[in-house]
């Protein structure tokens, strides 16, 4: 998922991290001589978030929250959620995205007007990633009979204009009730001889050879150690392009994840991970691949690298 709850699957703005007030609420921080005013409002439970924003942080401000959140202890809180399904951060979000999260993530990512000023917002900033991506794998070629691997393919909202344009799909979530929503939205919009391939698999179980890879907002489901890891095995699966989303990291987002965990809320939204530009590339050069094209999609609440990278 997008940086918001991407998971970013897929998979995830900084939406979900940020403090939970019922409504919004002024502070008046004052570091050194001048004060700063933090304007701050609940978006961290996106499912229960009306007439909410995001936090304004002034330039002196995220330095005194910066020392606050440093006291916070969120791995105990991961932790927990780890337990109650019986394993990592893998077994989270996949029990995340078979239940609440499927729910929630199914209406931010459909038509439904079922969704407050902030879903809407991140829906927003998805579909302008989804819609670059294509512009990313058409602009040079035609797809009518590429390959290409949908990896975390969510509710198929790429997977699906990929197939319209006559490329050969392999779509996999490990969601089985993403993977669900998708194949039925597949069936209901393209022919059956243009309907992707959908299966239900983690990033690293996924295996065969591709001409391009995609992974739009999976990557924040990934310490960057592991990150490492799954951006090579991508690359491994891929003949001439990789295309990746992912919420980069930066000292002004990492602060607002860490102020939201404060106020982790009641829908214990999976864990997420940040990655920094530098630290993809450097990830994507061991393995062979240097990045061709960048993009960034920004709204209110979504924010999300885009990058495409070849062989060198």
């Amino acid at each position: 998922m997008p940086f918001t709850p991407s998971l970013l699957s897929p998979s995830s703005s900084v939406a979900q991290f940020l403090p939970r007030f019922p409504n919004a609420t002024k502070f008046n921080v004052t570091p050194r001589s001048r004060a700063a005013t933090v304007v701050a409002a609940s978006v961290t439970d996106l499912a229960g978030v009306d007439s909410t924003t995001i936090a304004v942080l002034g330039g002196g401000s995220v330095a005194a929250l910066a020392a606050m959140v440093s006291l916070t202890d969120p791995e105990r809180r991961r932790k927990l959620q780890a337990e109650e399904v019986g394993g990592g951060d893998k077994e989270v979000v996949r029990e995340y995205f078979n239940s609440t999260g499927f729910e929630r993530w199914r209406k931010i990512y459909g038509d439904t007007d079922e969704v407050n000023r902030v879903q809407k917002d991140i829906r927003l900033g998805h579909a302008k990633t989804v819609e670059n991506t294509m512009l990313m794998l058409t602009e040079d070629r035609s797809l009518a009979g590429v390959t290409v691997c949908d990896a975390g393919c969510g509710t198929g909202l790429l997977s699906i204009p990929l197939a319209k344009e006559g490329a050969i799909v392999s779509a996999s979530d490990i969601s089985a009730a993403m993977v669900a929503e998708a194949e039925m939205k597949a069936k209901s919009q393209l022919p059956p001889g243009n309907i992707p391939r959908f299966e239900v698999n983690d990033l690293e179980s996924l295996s065969g050879k591709y001409d391009t890879v995609v992974c739009l907002d999976v990557l924040i489901h990934y310490p960057q150690n592991k990150a490492d890891g799954m951006i090579a095995h991508l690359a491994s699966l891929a003949e001439k392009r990789v295309i990746l989303s992912f919420a980069p990291k930066t000292f002004y987002y990492d602060i607002l994840k860490r102020i939201g965990e404060l106020f982790p809320g009641p829908s214990k939204a999976t864990r997420a991970y940040l990655h920094s530009e530098a630290d993809v590339e450097r990830a994507l050069r061991k393995v062979g691949w240097k990045i061709s094209k960048r993009g960034l999609t920004t709204t209110q609440f979504y924010f999300s690298r885009l990058i495409e990278a070849v062989p060198m």
